[in-house]
């Protein structure tokens, strides 16, 4: 599920980023140092901060301090929303955790797609000027299939991480990798950790070989369908 909504959500956000980095130039080192500095920072801090965003200390109590995300939400007239605390709601986690896992991704994908664009034979943009062909379709028929090869790649390495999230949950949900009195948010690495740590060995081996035939076949797959519509 986390792989359905942040991997095709993060590449479409860090290629309409990429493009508007390319196009600007004064700013253009700076902007992509800020857009950098999650890719080197630890997931676990990272998550400690959403966590902060999305929390509400004394939830259930006469006088509860809502994080930054909730006190936004009031400035626009919404009720408080329970993310991450004592009986939200399945959904409202997964939201924390898409927003967390895509605004995570960003960087590594910004990069690559960035310096794809940077390789691109500029004569092609320059045809596209002389003949008056609107920005949209210039996205459309020459960036976006010139960077095929890029996106096909973001795209592989975006499954492969998202199939293999663990840290990010931990950092918002704690050891546990669930809201208090919520639903269980545990995944693949998750339960094979869990699995080492009761010394069920075999359940562990199961588990590790189940994902790595997942990351297997989901590799294929987008290698396969990169091989039809990338143009190299």
């Amino acid at each position: 599920l986390l792989c359905v909504l942040t991997v095709p959500l993060s590449t479409i956000l860090a290629l309409v980023i990429a493009v508007c980095l390319n196009a600007i130039k004064p700013l253009q080192k700076f902007l992509q140092t800020i857009f950098f500095l999650p890719y080197v920072t630890t997931s676990i801090a990272i998550g400690m901060v959403f966590e902060a965003m999305f929390n509400i200390v004394g939830f259930g109590t006469s006088m509860p301090s809502y994080g930054i995300i909730n006190n936004i939400l009031g400035v626009f007239g919404f009720d408080p929303v329970n993310w991450i605390n004592a009986g939200s709601g399945y959904w409202a986690n997964i939201a924390v955790l898409t927003v967390y896992i895509v605004w995570n991704a960003l960087p590594f994908k910004i990069l690559i797609l960035l310096g794809g664009l940077q390789s691109v034979n500029k004569q092609y943009y320059d045809a596209a000027k002389i003949d008056s062909t609107p920005r949209l379709r210039v996205f459309t028929k020459i960036t976006v299939p010139l960077l095929s090869p890029m996106i096909a790649y973001v795209v592989i390495t975006g499954f492969i991480g998202g199939f293999k999230e663990y840290s990010s949950i931990v950092g918002i949900f704690g050891d546990d990798m669930q809201a208090v009195g919520g639903e269980s948010l545990n995944t693949m690495v998750g339960y094979i950790y869990k699995q080492l740590g009761a010394n069920h060995e075999g359940d562990e081996s199961a588990a590790a070989l189940i994902l790595f035939a997942i990351i297997f076949v989901v590799t294929m797959i987008n290698m396969y369908v990169s091989k039809k519509k990338t143009h190299y």
